[in-house]
Protein backbone atom coordinates (compact mmCIF):
# COMPACT_ATOMS: atom_id res chain seq x y z
CA UNK A 1 0.00 0.00 0.00
CA UNK A 2 1.34 3.36 -0.91
CA UNK A 3 1.94 5.97 2.23
CA UNK A 4 0.69 9.01 -0.40
CA UNK A 5 -3.46 8.35 -0.34
CA UNK A 6 -3.93 9.47 -3.65
CA UNK A 7 -1.62 6.81 -5.06
CA UNK A 8 -3.14 4.01 -3.11
CA UNK A 9 -4.97 2.11 -6.12
CA UNK A 10 -2.30 2.92 -9.02
CA UNK A 11 -0.78 -0.38 -9.62
CA UNK A 12 2.53 0.66 -10.97
CA UNK A 13 4.36 3.92 -11.57
CA UNK A 14 6.91 4.35 -14.60
CA UNK A 15 9.07 7.60 -14.63
CA UNK A 16 10.30 8.84 -18.00
CA UNK A 17 13.68 10.06 -17.70
CA UNK A 18 16.25 11.66 -20.27
CA UNK A 19 19.58 13.46 -19.42
CA UNK A 20 19.01 16.24 -21.39
CA UNK A 21 15.94 18.29 -23.42
CA UNK A 22 15.10 18.03 -26.83
CA UNK A 23 15.02 13.53 -27.01
CA UNK A 24 11.52 13.23 -27.47
CA UNK A 25 10.61 12.37 -23.99
CA UNK A 26 7.32 13.71 -23.98
CA UNK A 27 6.79 12.02 -27.09
CA UNK A 28 7.53 8.52 -25.75
CA UNK A 29 5.28 9.14 -22.74
CA UNK A 30 3.24 10.05 -25.07
CA UNK A 31 3.44 6.58 -27.22
CA UNK A 32 4.36 4.34 -24.19
CA UNK A 33 0.86 5.83 -22.54
CA UNK A 34 -1.08 4.95 -26.02
CA UNK A 35 0.27 1.44 -26.08
CA UNK A 36 -0.84 0.94 -22.64
CA UNK A 37 -4.18 2.00 -23.07
CA UNK A 38 -4.62 -0.16 -26.55
CA UNK A 39 -3.52 -3.61 -24.69
CA UNK A 40 -6.48 -2.79 -22.50
CA UNK A 41 -4.90 -0.65 -19.37
CA UNK A 42 -6.41 2.04 -17.16
CA UNK A 43 -3.45 4.67 -17.56
CA UNK A 44 -3.16 8.26 -16.10
CA UNK A 45 -0.01 10.63 -17.12
CA UNK A 46 1.32 13.17 -14.93
CA UNK A 47 3.51 15.57 -16.67
CA UNK A 48 6.15 17.39 -14.23
CA UNK A 49 8.48 19.01 -16.89
CA UNK A 50 7.24 22.48 -15.47
CA UNK A 51 9.49 24.56 -17.47
CA UNK A 52 7.95 22.86 -20.88
CA UNK A 53 4.59 21.50 -19.91
CA UNK A 54 3.74 19.60 -23.28
CA UNK A 55 1.99 16.96 -22.74
CA UNK A 56 -1.22 18.43 -22.68
CA UNK A 57 -0.95 19.72 -26.62
CA UNK A 58 0.61 16.21 -27.41
CA UNK A 59 -2.55 14.24 -26.23
CA UNK A 60 -5.37 17.04 -27.97
CA UNK A 61 -6.18 18.56 -24.66
CA UNK A 62 -4.95 22.46 -24.90
CA UNK A 63 -7.97 24.48 -23.47
CA UNK A 64 -9.25 21.73 -21.19
CA UNK A 65 -9.58 22.59 -17.29
CA UNK A 66 -8.40 20.81 -14.12
CA UNK A 67 -11.44 20.61 -11.71
CA UNK A 68 -11.27 20.69 -8.00
CA UNK A 69 -13.07 18.41 -6.24
CA UNK A 70 -12.81 18.01 -1.94
CA UNK A 71 -10.84 15.07 -2.39
CA UNK A 72 -8.26 17.20 -4.74
CA UNK A 73 -7.95 17.93 -8.15
CA UNK A 74 -9.13 15.82 -10.94
CA UNK A 75 -6.93 15.22 -14.15
CA UNK A 76 -8.31 15.66 -17.29
CA UNK A 77 -9.77 12.90 -18.91
CA UNK A 78 -9.02 12.25 -23.02
CA UNK A 79 -12.69 10.99 -23.87
CA UNK A 80 -15.38 9.15 -22.21
CA UNK A 81 -14.34 5.93 -21.97
CA UNK A 82 -12.16 7.35 -19.21
CA UNK A 83 -8.73 5.15 -19.67
CA UNK A 84 -6.91 7.75 -20.09
CA UNK A 85 -6.13 10.95 -18.17
CA UNK A 86 -3.73 13.88 -18.15
CA UNK A 87 -2.68 16.30 -15.45
CA UNK A 88 -0.11 18.71 -16.37
CA UNK A 89 0.77 22.81 -15.58
CA UNK A 90 0.13 23.14 -18.81
CA UNK A 91 -3.80 23.01 -18.20
CA UNK A 92 -3.41 25.87 -14.95
CA UNK A 93 -1.74 28.21 -17.64
CA UNK A 94 -3.45 30.84 -18.92
CA UNK A 95 -1.23 30.37 -22.72
CA UNK A 96 0.67 28.27 -24.37
CA UNK A 97 3.59 30.55 -24.43
CA UNK A 98 3.28 31.70 -20.49
CA UNK A 99 6.97 31.12 -19.22
CA UNK A 100 7.13 29.32 -15.57
CA UNK A 101 9.66 31.53 -13.99
CA UNK A 102 10.17 29.90 -10.65
CA UNK A 103 12.94 29.14 -8.49
CA UNK A 104 13.63 25.39 -7.48
CA UNK A 105 11.88 25.25 -3.99
CA UNK A 106 8.47 26.67 -5.48
CA UNK A 107 8.99 23.77 -8.41
CA UNK A 108 9.60 21.12 -5.59
CA UNK A 109 6.27 22.51 -3.95
CA UNK A 110 4.35 22.09 -7.05
CA UNK A 111 5.64 18.75 -8.08
CA UNK A 112 4.63 17.53 -4.09
CA UNK A 113 1.29 18.79 -4.73
CA UNK A 114 1.09 17.20 -7.97
CA UNK A 115 2.07 13.52 -6.38
CA UNK A 116 -0.58 13.76 -3.56
CA UNK A 117 -3.33 16.08 -4.44
CA UNK A 118 -4.75 15.13 -8.06
CA UNK A 119 -7.28 12.08 -7.78
CA UNK A 120 -6.29 9.74 -9.52
CA UNK A 121 -8.36 6.91 -8.69
CA UNK A 122 -8.33 3.31 -9.84
CA UNK A 123 -5.21 3.27 -12.59
CA UNK A 124 -3.07 0.05 -13.70
CA UNK A 125 -0.16 2.33 -14.80
CA UNK A 126 0.62 6.00 -14.13
CA UNK A 127 3.50 7.36 -16.47
CA UNK A 128 5.42 10.43 -15.04
CA UNK A 129 7.18 12.84 -17.82
CA UNK A 130 10.30 14.36 -15.14
CA UNK A 131 11.87 17.69 -16.17
CA UNK A 132 15.62 16.82 -17.90
CA UNK A 133 19.03 16.86 -15.74
CA UNK A 134 20.42 15.99 -12.62
CA UNK A 135 20.92 19.13 -10.82
CA UNK A 136 20.06 20.03 -7.21
CA UNK A 137 16.48 20.87 -8.33
CA UNK A 138 16.10 17.23 -9.54
CA UNK A 139 17.74 15.75 -6.48
CA UNK A 140 14.73 17.35 -4.53
CA UNK A 141 12.31 16.20 -7.19
CA UNK A 142 13.71 12.30 -6.83
CA UNK A 143 13.34 12.66 -3.54
CA UNK A 144 9.44 13.19 -3.78
CA UNK A 145 9.00 11.06 -6.37
CA UNK A 146 10.35 7.92 -4.32
CA UNK A 147 7.80 9.12 -2.03
CA UNK A 148 5.96 7.50 -4.73
CA UNK A 149 7.75 4.53 -4.51
CA UNK A 150 7.60 3.66 -8.49
CA UNK A 151 8.25 0.58 -10.27
CA UNK A 152 11.37 2.02 -12.09
CA UNK A 153 12.58 4.77 -14.51
CA UNK A 154 12.60 4.45 -18.45
CA UNK A 155 15.26 6.38 -19.74
CA UNK A 156 15.23 8.05 -23.29
CA UNK A 157 18.49 8.98 -25.30
CA UNK A 158 19.29 9.80 -29.29
CA UNK A 159 21.70 8.02 -30.71
CA UNK A 160 24.51 10.61 -30.79
CA UNK A 161 27.22 10.90 -28.24
CA UNK A 162 26.41 13.95 -27.17
CA UNK A 163 23.06 12.99 -25.92
CA UNK A 164 24.09 9.05 -24.64
CA UNK A 165 26.75 10.84 -22.41
CA UNK A 166 24.30 12.99 -20.73
CA UNK A 167 22.53 9.68 -20.35
CA UNK A 168 25.35 8.21 -18.50
CA UNK A 169 24.87 10.88 -16.00
CA UNK A 170 21.57 9.65 -15.52
CA UNK A 171 22.15 6.09 -15.43
CA UNK A 172 24.60 7.20 -12.49
CA UNK A 173 21.95 9.84 -11.22
CA UNK A 174 19.25 6.62 -10.55
CA UNK A 175 21.53 4.53 -9.16
CA UNK A 176 22.53 6.72 -6.29
CA UNK A 177 18.80 7.89 -6.21
CA UNK A 178 17.61 4.92 -5.85
CA UNK A 179 15.35 3.99 -9.13
CA UNK A 180 15.84 1.03 -10.93
CA UNK A 181 16.16 1.64 -14.62
CA UNK A 182 13.77 -0.53 -16.69
CA UNK A 183 15.40 0.11 -19.84
CA UNK A 184 16.49 2.34 -22.15
CA UNK A 185 14.86 3.74 -25.57
CA UNK A 186 17.12 4.67 -28.51
CA UNK A 187 14.60 7.75 -29.57
CA UNK A 188 15.12 9.46 -33.20
CA UNK A 189 17.05 6.44 -34.52
CA UNK A 190 16.49 7.13 -38.17
CA UNK A 191 14.15 8.93 -40.01
CA UNK A 192 11.11 7.27 -41.92
CA UNK A 193 10.77 8.54 -45.24
CA UNK A 194 6.40 9.54 -45.52
CA UNK A 195 6.39 8.56 -49.58
CA UNK A 196 8.50 4.86 -49.19
CA UNK A 197 8.71 4.27 -45.87
CA UNK A 198 12.74 3.51 -46.08
CA UNK A 199 14.65 4.72 -42.60
CA UNK A 200 17.85 6.56 -43.07
CA UNK A 201 19.97 6.87 -40.11
CA UNK A 202 20.54 10.71 -40.08
CA UNK A 203 21.70 10.70 -36.82
CA UNK A 204 23.80 7.39 -36.94
CA UNK A 205 22.15 4.84 -34.56
CA UNK A 206 23.56 2.01 -31.99
CA UNK A 207 23.89 4.55 -28.96
CA UNK A 208 21.65 3.72 -26.73
CA UNK A 209 21.92 0.20 -27.59
CA UNK A 210 25.57 0.41 -26.38
CA UNK A 211 24.72 2.62 -23.18
CA UNK A 212 22.61 -0.08 -22.15
CA UNK A 213 25.11 -2.99 -22.56
CA UNK A 214 28.00 -0.96 -21.07
CA UNK A 215 25.37 -0.65 -17.57
CA UNK A 216 23.91 -4.02 -18.14
CA UNK A 217 20.31 -2.74 -17.93
CA UNK A 218 17.61 -3.73 -20.54
CA UNK A 219 17.60 -2.15 -24.57
CA UNK A 220 13.58 -2.01 -24.96
CA UNK A 221 13.88 -0.44 -28.85
CA UNK A 222 14.85 1.97 -31.20
CA UNK A 223 12.41 4.46 -32.66
CA UNK A 224 12.52 6.39 -36.02
CA UNK A 225 11.28 9.85 -36.29
CA UNK A 226 8.03 9.43 -38.56
CA UNK A 227 6.69 12.72 -39.66
CA UNK A 228 3.13 10.83 -39.91
CA UNK A 229 3.24 10.54 -35.98
CA UNK A 230 3.88 14.22 -35.85
CA UNK A 231 0.92 15.26 -38.28
CA UNK A 232 -1.59 12.82 -35.87
CA UNK A 233 -0.50 14.68 -33.12
CA UNK A 234 -1.17 18.07 -35.17
CA UNK A 235 -4.17 16.89 -36.75
CA UNK A 236 -6.19 15.14 -34.07
CA UNK A 237 -8.80 18.06 -33.56
CA UNK A 238 -9.95 17.00 -37.06
CA UNK A 239 -10.44 13.28 -36.44
CA UNK A 240 -13.67 11.39 -36.28
CA UNK A 241 -11.29 8.90 -34.39
CA UNK A 242 -9.88 9.24 -30.59
CA UNK A 243 -6.34 9.68 -30.61
CA UNK A 244 -5.59 6.19 -29.34
CA UNK A 245 -7.50 4.51 -32.44
CA UNK A 246 -5.68 6.77 -34.94
CA UNK A 247 -2.72 6.41 -33.12
CA UNK A 248 -2.77 2.20 -33.73
CA UNK A 249 -2.41 2.77 -37.81
CA UNK A 250 0.74 4.88 -36.88
CA UNK A 251 3.96 2.90 -37.94
CA UNK A 252 5.41 3.17 -34.58
CA UNK A 253 2.28 1.48 -33.24
CA UNK A 254 3.99 -1.78 -33.36
CA UNK A 255 7.45 -0.29 -32.19
CA UNK A 256 6.06 1.02 -29.20
CA UNK A 257 3.73 -2.29 -28.83
CA UNK A 258 6.88 -4.30 -28.56
CA UNK A 259 8.98 -2.25 -26.38
CA UNK A 260 5.42 -2.24 -23.59
CA UNK A 261 5.57 -5.70 -23.94
CA UNK A 262 9.24 -6.48 -22.67
CA UNK A 263 8.00 -4.04 -20.29
CA UNK A 264 5.00 -6.52 -19.08
CA UNK A 265 7.13 -9.57 -19.21
CA UNK A 266 8.81 -8.63 -16.26
CA UNK A 267 5.91 -9.08 -14.32
CA UNK A 268 6.88 -6.24 -12.01
CA UNK A 269 5.00 -6.80 -8.87
CA UNK A 270 1.83 -4.05 -7.85
CA UNK A 271 2.27 -1.47 -5.52
CA UNK A 272 -1.48 -2.27 -4.55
Amino acid sequence: MSDISSLCNVKHILLILSGKGGVGKSSVTTQTALSLVSKGFKVGVLDIDLTGPSLPRMFGLEGRQVHQSSAGWVPVYTDSTKQLCVMSLGFLLQDRGDAVVWRGPKKTAMVRQFIKDVVWGDLDYLLIDTPPGTSDEHISIAEELKLARPDGAILVTTPQGVATADVRKELNFCHKVGFKVLGVVENMSGFVCPHCDECTNIFSTGGGEGLAAQFNVPFLGRVPIDPSFVLLIEQQQSSEKNLVENYQSSKLAKIFGDMIQQLLDENLPSRV
